[in-house]
């Protein structure tokens, strides 16, 4: 129990706090994908109702797979475990130890990278960033064993102070009673539980409750039927709770967020509705009614019984074709309609939106015009890098610890992953953009001989390189090494010249002097055949 509450009755108190969040996320829900969020009361057998439009749905899908791939990129570390230089020389640590200390980190990142790609991590986060995406809210479990498990918003309740950190987090399933361990199956009244839910079939609600204490640790438990499971109590520190509760966007002084589909739902309605009409518009048109004067002298019958190309008596008068005659006001519908759907592509950053509707659009403005689109999810890389990505690493490396597959870094603030997806892939993308324009303004107004003369080309190659998150280790040579190659092109240069003045023994006498420098040999092509 939490402050003389059990589970339930903590679950019960939050519950109509969420009722509003929840409402709002369903009615999302409805007009981009149904099944995300089901209404109240659903089962197997409910059955969901098509949107007349299918932009949420494909707005919701893109911007989950852009959030996947940006927050977790495949085959690319999305962490870097840094070292403080100061805390290390507080501890009597030089350059020296620094770079070994890295060493054995970027060690240590790769191994966490092979496990996050080897344990299926995407799916269900690609499962609960629709739900951020819609609902603005979702809760992860990770736990010591298995694959993270995704709570919708109407299966846990979180409350929060008004900084924003969680002070109790409340969720509630449905299970079997044989899922449960044999001393709290034998006093759940299973029959009582079959007259209540009316099948054969009973369930039992399962309450699993993690409160903060003063201590800063989390007290967590489960109970059935208000009786508490031995073996769950236990206590958390605030970095090793497997719980996670994300929010797509921070609103102050509120337990939940807000999802990007309720800041564009007006548009979603004003399109449902306006595709509903085009449609049904569509239908009526395509219904063809031909009608035939009663009064004249043409028969219907005849008509319809006449094949093609057949001799009908009659007057043309008399045959008419039944029209709607709504073309213009299908028209202003429709151009409305592809305005709001303009609107939604550009919130969603589908590729429709990207180029403009013209006849000729270059590649460079398109790729311009999607970095714009890019930073504008600025706002959800900070919240979701600070509330998702670090402590979904430190789960992850504390896992693989406890396993014995992981070395334990040392506590406090000596070693401290840092996030390089999301907001810093934003910043770099931005400084690689300047870096090329400066290096092209310096070419336009100066000349390439300007660049030549003063740009260092290896430190240009590496910034680039790190722009790009690229590896640049074996890639670009260091100066040494094209020192080393530029010495050996002119030595080869100059004996070619020798020889060709003086003859063999200039080329013999010129390796041995370069032996006695400590240069190579020169590899003597054999002579050509007769």
């Amino acid at each position: 129990m939490y402050n003389g509450k059990t589970a339930k009755a903590l679950y019960s108190e939050c519950e109509t706090l969420r009722q509003t969040y929840l409402e709002r996320a369903r009615d999302c829900s409805e007009l981009t994908i149904p099944t995300l969020i089901p209404p109240e009361g659903h089962s197997y057998a409910t059955k969901y109702e098509t949107p007349y439009q299918g932009v949420g749905a494909r707005g919701v899908n893109n911007l989950a797979s852009k959030l996947l791939l940006a927050l977790f990129p495949p085959n690319a570390p999305f962490f870097r475990l840094s070292v403080d230089k100061y805390k290390l020389r507080e501890l009597g640590g030089d350059d020296e130890s620094k770079t070994e200390i890295e060493k054995a980190l970027s060690e240590i990142e790769r191994t966490v990278m092979r496990e996050v790609e080897t344990s299926a991590l995407r799916v269900p986060v690609f499962e609960a960033l629709k739900h951020l995406v819609v609902a603005g809210n979702v809760l992860i479990f990770t736990p010591k064993k298995g694959g993270i498990r995704v709570f919708q918003l109407e299966n846990y309740i979180v409350k929060r102070d008004p900084f924003g950190n969680v002070m109790h987090i409340c969720t509630k399933e449905v299970v079997a009673p044989a899922a449960l361990p044999e001393n709290i199956r034998a006093e759940v009244n299973e029959e009582a539980l079959k007259r209540q839910t009316g099948t054969n079939e009973p369930t039992v609600e399962l309450y699993t409750a993690i409160c903060r204490q003063d201590d800063g640790k989390f007290y967590v438990w489960q109970e059935v039927e208000g009786n508490q499971i031995p073996g769950t109590v236990g206590y958390f520190k605030e970095e090793d709770n497997p719980y996670i509760p994300l929010r797509y966007s921070r609103v102050d002084g509120e337990d939940y967020g807000r999802g990007l589909v309720e800041e564009y739902l007006g548009d979603l309605k004003s399109l449902e509705a306006l595709t509903q009409a085009i449609v049904k518009l569509a239908a009526a048109s395509a219904n063809i009614k031909i009608l035939v004067d009663p009064n004249g002298t043409t028969k219907a019958k005849n008509l319809a019984q006449s094949p093609s190309g057949a001799f009908v008596s009659g007057r043309a008068n008399d045959v008419s074709v039944l029209q709607m005659e709504k073309v213009a006001d299908m028209r202003v519908t429709k151009e409305v309609a592809g305005s709001i759907e303009q609107r939604l592509a550009y919130a969603f950053l589908l590729h429709t939106s990207v180029q403009r509707d013209a006849e000729r659009v270059t590649a460079e403005e398109i790729r311009y015009m999607a970095q714009e689109l890019e930073s504008a999810l600025g706002g959800a890389y900070s919240i979701l890098s600070q509330e998702f990505q670090l402590p979904l690493v430190t789960r992850i490396m504390d896992r693989m610890a406890s396993e014995k597959r992981l070395p334990k870094l040392p506590k406090g603030e000596l070693v401290k992953p840092m996030i390089v997806t999301g907001v810093e892939a934003l910043g770099r993308g931005n400084d690689l953009n300047k870096l090329d324009m400066f290096v092209a303004g310096v070419g336009q107004i100066f000349g390439p001989e300007a660049i030549q003369q003063y740009v260092n080309v290896s430190d240009y190659l590496s910034r680039r390189a790190t722009s790009l998150g690229i590896e640049t280790e074996g890639l670009i040579r260091s100066d040494e090494d094209v020192q080393a190659e530029a010495q050996q092109q002119q030595q080869q240069m100059m004996m070619a010249q020798m020889a060709e003045k003086l003859g063999p023994s200039a080329i013999k006498s010129a390796t041995d002097v370069s032996l006695a420098q400590g240069g190579e040999a020169p590899v003597e092509e054999p002579p050509p055949a007769e």
